[in-house]
């Protein structure tokens, strides 16, 4: 017999499944739904999720559209170099040097520490104009010399973050918290990667310390933990814990893995998690590595003529041991290194100073950084990887009084390098006002460049998408635009 009390959950439930209101309105199948999609995908706007293999999420894919890169470096030069001492010359500001700075140009600007009775601070450093493309470069950097016409110059560069972290969150995954996926796990997202016994994305960092807001610039956020940057270290082990224990033959090891694969499986079975397989798969990669990462960490394969082009010592930390890493990451199949360069942070207190500090952190990443480039280039391998240069920020045209003067952080106007695969080598993209404070022509924000990434990796960025929490997110958000005068 039927009771003659009903659930009212139930009956609403039941009514929902009735009715065509609910049908058209609420259901993600319906015709309603449909029909926009049929819509979208005619004007191009659909997006394109990635087909992925669950079982193998790094297998290789195609992009949207045929690639110029295939592999990127990223030179992150965390704390923010100062453009006003390196690439961006400006005779009018040391001619002004110690005035106050026009009213105009302040207005509506905001700065991290500075107080508002600063004064313009033109830099002590020689600068001449280089190579065929004519930039102004500093005496600070006497081996970009060699590679000035391989580079294209971003010299309008904006942001909207002038804080550190946020800045590089920002730089790295489009979004100043914590949370988003980095650009690093979008490429691999979308492309997989070439190696079978490396990650897909790989961190490498050196200098006094670590960069502000830690391992949230390489993490996956809500893409899958496989697409993660996995740190390296570039002295002993690449990874801790990664030699078997003492006694351990490698036919146990197999053993054990095995076990712990058809446990994971069955624990699969039962809930579907996807992040079982990516703990399968890091099992796996793991085992791969014991073979794999000793052999990279060996710079004793190179000659002695390509370590001292980079300023490399086999065993010291350094830069220049990453620079060589990244390259042997590259020919390996890794599709995304990325470098960590501290301090740049030049406010003039301790460590901080715009003389002997600036000068030793520059001595550190001159030659590496060209010696990367010219590497590529001689072994045919320029032409198919993306290599970016560059910080979170600027560095103010004002002088910053602590210890030292130094130069305060700066969103409005700063320089990036980019080289190899797709770029205009030797082209200059972007112009600031006399005194450095803004950009006056070629304006440049942080999500187009990020979107020029994406595209020559052959995506459209506003399609590579991913769906979390009932939207789909995108490493642009809904801003960015692709700098097209760059591209060659």
């Amino acid at each position: 017999m039927t009771s003659q009390f009903q659930n009212p959950k139930s009956e609403i439930h039941s009514l929902r499944a009735q009715t065509r209101r609910h049908f058209f309105q609420q259901c993600g199948v319906g015709v309603g739904s449909m029909a926009l999609g049929a819509l979208l995908a005619q004007d191009g706007l659909a997006a394109k999720p990635v087909k992925l293999d669950p079982a193998n999420p790094l297998d290789p894919r195609q992009p949207h559209f045929p690639a110029k890169a295939k592999n990127v470096i990223y030179l992150f030069m965390a704390g923010a170099p100062s453009q006003l001492e390196l690439f961006d010359d400006k005779p009018k500001l040391r001619e002004l040097h110690g005035q106050p700075p026009p009213p105009s140009l302040l207005a509506g600007k905001r700065f991290a520490f500075l107080k508002g009775n600063e004064t313009l601070m033109g830099s002590v450093r020689k600068f001449e104009r280089v190579g065929q493309c004519g930039l102004t470069l500093s005496e600070m950097f006497p081996y970009h010399r060699q590679i000035v016409d391989e580079v294209c110059w971003l010299q309008g560069m904006t942001t909207d973050v002038f804080n550190h972290g946020p800045a590089k969150l920002f730089m790295n995954t489009g979004f100043p918290a914590p949370g988003r996926p980095a650009l690093g796990a979008w490429a691999i997202y979308g492309l997989g990667s070439e190696s079978k016994s490396l990650p897909g994305f790989v961190v490498l960092q050196s200098g006094p310390r670590g960069p502000r807001a830690g391992a949230s610039l390489w993490a996956s956020g809500f893409l899958p933990t496989s697409f993660q940057g996995v740190p390296f270290r570039s002295k002993g082990d690449a990874i801790l814990n990664l030699k078997s224990p003492a006694g351990v033959t490698p036919a146990a090891e197999r053993d054990f893995y095995d076990t712990v694969g058809q446990l994971n499986q069955q624990r699969l079975k039962q809930t579907g998690d996807p992040e079982i397989l990516t703990r399968i798969n890091a099992y796996e990669m793991a085992f791969r590595m014991q073979t794999s990462s000793p052999e990279l960490m060996d710079l004793s394969q190179e000659s002695q003529e390509t370590l001292d082009l980079y300023g490399a010592k086999p065993g010291v930390p350094s830069l220049a041991t990453n620079c060589l890493l990244a390259r042997r990451l590259i020919e390996r199949g890794v599709r995304f290194v990325q470098l960590y360069h501290t301090n740049w942070d030049s406010h003039g207190g301790p460590g901080e100073n715009l003389t002997s500090d600036f000068e030793k952190v520059c001595k550190d990443a001159d030659q590496p950084s060209a010696a990367l480039v010219l590497d590529l280039k001689r072994r045919g391998l320029l032409k198919d990887t993306l290599v970016v240069w560059g910080g979170e920020f600027g560095r103010t045209p004002m002088g910053e009084v602590r210890n030292t003067i130094g130069r305060d952080h700066h969103i409005d106007a700063y320089t990036v390098w980019l080289a190899g695969a797709g770029v205009k080598p030797g082209y200059i993209h972007g112009q600031t006002d006399e005194l450095g404070f803004g950009v006056v022509e070629g304006k440049t924000h942080v999500h187009d460049l990020q979107s020029t990434i994406l595209h020559l990796l052959g995506f459209d960025h506003e399609q590579l998408t991913y769906r979390f929490q009932g939207r789909d997110f995108r490493l642009t958000d809904v801003h960015g635009h692709v700098i097209e005068k760059v591209l060659s």
